[in-house]
């Protein structure tokens, strides 16, 4: 049985307020499409979302390991450090939240222990080969690559279901996007809540409770696959919107494909540990799917924000982690005062939310007006073959629907 202090305590909860955070943050990866369609109810969506999240955090602890031996430098690092480390991570996905931003939470994880332990121990504690080749490789990579291959599935599946009557290929997909969305919970179960078990378990070993190069006890595995489950269960309502519908206008084959392709980038990658931000892969395949059908177009004001927020990240985390942890190493007083801005600053976060509530009821309620390129794209460029244009005419971007309306008073869409 590990041996507690007062600070190892508090590191292991500040670890699965974070896996909380987490879970609510990235609901969107696996709901947003799904919920967006039709093909499931808001709250039906997010219950099972949060069901697989835990089934899928007992899958693996390849992703874990990389983080708790892999990427710096166990010796020397205080559990202080990782205190200081989580702060960061936490600040940094309430704010994003807040903004409706799907950011990667992994990435700010990453950042947060990246800035902390070096402010703490330098440079030399972070070991860079992992950092480039688990981390910032994966971090490009992985919205490129689920982006091409939601684009090519969703132009297969058109192609394929051309002859097909629109609704009954419609009722199809939604079918198989429910399997899809169910599988990329599971796969976000399998990376993401390992994280949380990595940091708790470096955590553990910097505080003497466990041996150097120890797997993630099972009571660690347990109680991170339920803090992302809750989280998931609560629903980011502000991303799933932003993702769902802000992005593009997706189809129910449209969804099948981003969520099928961005499942797959990410079970391959955890099962070779790669660190991988489930939001970034999704995030593409839902950019590819969007363009992967013909008269489809991407709202690039919001792409523009995500981008520069994926950015932000690791340095935004890493900088407010190396501040956490000069006061930490100030004392006891340092960590206290610490913990009492972590805890203002999320609950102040939490009432400036409250000014414009999001929730399951809201959640479709589209709120971001289409650019000029994408209004004019979508103007003039014709529906899909085969597919009738009252069909088309129900998955418009908000500005040229308001446009059709101002023009024609009587049309109905």
């Amino acid at each position: 049985m590990e041996n507690f202090s007062l600070i190892l305590a508090i590191v292991v909860i500040t670890a699965l307020a974070f896996d909380f955070t987490n879970g609510f943050h990235d609901t969107a990866n696996a709901m947003a499409t799904t919920i967006s369609t039709g093909a499931l109810k808001p709250k039906v969506a997010v219950a099972m979302s949060a069901v697989l999240n835990l089934v899928g955090a007992f899958l693996s602890v390849e992703v874990a390991n990389t983080i708790s031996k892999g990427l710096v430098n166990e010796d020397g690092i205080q559990p202080e450090v990782i205190f200081a480390a989580l702060v960061g991570a936490i600040l940094w996905n309430l704010l994003t939240w807040l903004v409706g931003l799907p950011s990667s939470s992994s990435h700010a994880l990453m950042g947060g222990l990246i800035g902390a332990t070096v402010a703490s121990a330098g440079l030399d504690a972070v070991h860079g080969d992992v950092l480039v080749t688990k981390v910032l490789i994966p971090a490009v990579a992985a919205p490129i690559v689920a982006g091409l291959a939601a684009l090519l599935a969703t132009r297969l599946t058109y192609k394929a279901g051309r002859n097909i009557d629109e609704k009954s290929s419609a009722k199809g997909y939604r079918a198989g996007q429910i399997a899809s969305a169910g599988l990329v919970s599971l796969a976000h179960g399998t990376n993401d809540a390992q994280k949380t078990m990595g940091i708790i378990t470096l955590a553990l070993v910097a505080g003497g409770a466990i041996a150097p190069d120890s797997d993630p006890p099972v009571w660690v595995i347990l109680s991170a696959g339920l803090a992302i489950a809750l989280g998931t269960y609560l629903g980011g309502w502000r991303i799933i919107r932003t993702m769902g519908k802000g992005l593009t206008d997706l189809q129910p084959q449209q969804g099948f494909a981003a969520q099928t392709s961005a499942a797959t980038v990410i079970l391959a990658s955890s099962h070779i540990g790669f660190s991988l931000s489930t939001t970034h892969s999704v995030s593409g395949a839902v950019m590819g799917a969007g363009l992967g059908r013909k008269g489809g177009v991407i709202r690039w004001s919001t792409a523009t924000r995500m981008f520069v927020a994926w950015g932000l990240t690791l340095p935004a985390a890493a900088l407010v982690a190396a501040l956490a942890e000069y006061l930490t190493s100030l004392g006891g007083w340092g960590t206290g005062a610490v913990a009492v801005f972590l805890v203002g600053s999320s609950a102040w976060i939490w009432l400036a939310s409250r000014r414009q509530v999001i929730d399951h009821t809201n959640v479709n309620d589209a709120d971001e007006p289409a650019g000029v390129v994408t209004t004019a794209m979508a103007a003039v460029t014709p529906p899909p073959a085969g597919v009738d244009e009252d069909v088309v005419a129900t998955v418009q971007t908000p500005a040229t629907e308001a446009a059709t309306n101002q023009s024609t008073p009587s049309a109905t869409v």
